[in-house]
């Protein structure tokens, strides 16, 4: 099945959104400053360490989706060039 522009444009932004070094840099400080607001929360602050986790878990699945997207084009390519009948 041949990949449309769309699903190229897209796997091709998504690529270079993961290598450029700012979003790599803003995951990693996000991702610090969350865990760093959660270790220094008091046990007894429970809502405040369930929004950090939950917050650490939306930037979890944020980054999954758009690493998701350049897998997905990737196996396309894969499958393509394997079986370029199907």
């Amino acid at each position: 099945m041949p990949q449309d522009h769309d699903q190229l444009r897209r796997e091709g932004d998504a690529t270079l959104l993961i290598n450029n070094a700012l979003y790599i840099e803003s995951f990693e400080v996000l991702r610090e400053d969350l865990m760093n607001r959660w270790t220094q929360s008091g046990s007894s602050e429970l809502e405040a360490r369930e929004s950090i986790w939950l917050a650490m878990r939306l930037l979890d699945r944020i980054e999954g989706h758009i690493k998701s997207i350049v897998e997905t084009g990737h196996m396309n390519k894969v499958l393509e060039e394997q079986h370029p009948f199907i």
